[in-house]
């Protein structure tokens, strides 16, 4: 019961702040702004109205007047509205091409300005990270990104894939490592249950892209994932 009640309060507060973001970013010049702002209610009432309890550490590590690109493990489906929670930052995930085609999500989704990637086809989504450099160097916010590339189905940290963080490289926006804890206890994939216990998100300390190039590009994900790793 409590997973179909998570599922509809989600559908709720996704139509409710969505289309009022739409509404307003109609006013602004800043597009897409305000739908960030949306974004962190957004995932606050969804963790209220589930009665899931989080904490956040580590935010003192970064300066509120930096953009970063987050990247952390991928547990759950609810990394992100805690991700959006816990980090007061103009934040737009990295996101898979099949979302874009959801009813109302895909449109909200699109005009916030977030990053649609076809992890089938590896040409296609080189093309979306050289388009989204240039968004990020003209419009700058933050990222939100899972390097693994899918949700873990056993809870472990799978390997990390260069592609997203190689937007540091050409943006020089620091990495950030992060780690949600707990979420996949309380509702992993393929998981019909959902257990009430508190969960936390943890931000490590900004990696200068300025150590590493295309040539080490490798490295750069492997010390990510180690940091991350070490925040878990």
């Amino acid at each position: 019961m409590r997973v179909l009640w998570a599922f509809l309060v989600t559908v709720l507060w996704t139509i409710l702040f969505g289309l009022s973001g739409i509404f307003l970013t109609i006013f602004e010049s800043n597009k897409g702004r305000v739908l960030g702002h949306c974004a962190r209610l957004w995932g606050k009432f969804i963790l209220f109205s589930c009665a899931i309890r989080y904490k956040v550490k580590g935010l003192e590590n970064l300066d509120p007047n930096v953009n970063y690109i987050f990247a952390g493990n991928h547990t759950s489906v609810l990394d992100i509205p805690l991700a959006f929670s816990g980090l007061p930052y103009w934040l737009v995930p990295i996101a898979k091409m099949e979302l874009k085609k959801v009813i109302v999500l895909g449109w909200v989704m699109s005009t916030a300005g977030h990053i649609f990637i076809d992890r089938k086809k590896s040409e296609t989504a080189l093309r979306v990270l050289e388009k989204a450099k240039n968004s990020l160097i003209d419009k700058p916010r933050s990222i939100l990104l899972f390097p693994e590339g899918t949700r873990t189905r056993d809870g472990s940290l799978g390997p990390f894939k260069r592609g997203g963080l190689l937007l540091s490289l050409d943006t020089e926006m620091p990495i950030v490592p992060i780690a949600f804890i707990g979420t996949y206890d309380m509702l992993g994939k393929g998981s019909w249950s959902m257990k009430g216990h508190r969960v936390e998100l943890r931000v490590g300390r900004p990696i200068d892209p300025g150590d590493y190039s295309y040539d080490n590009r490798r490295e750069l994900a492997e010390f990510v994932r180690e940091k991350v790793k070490e925040l878990i």
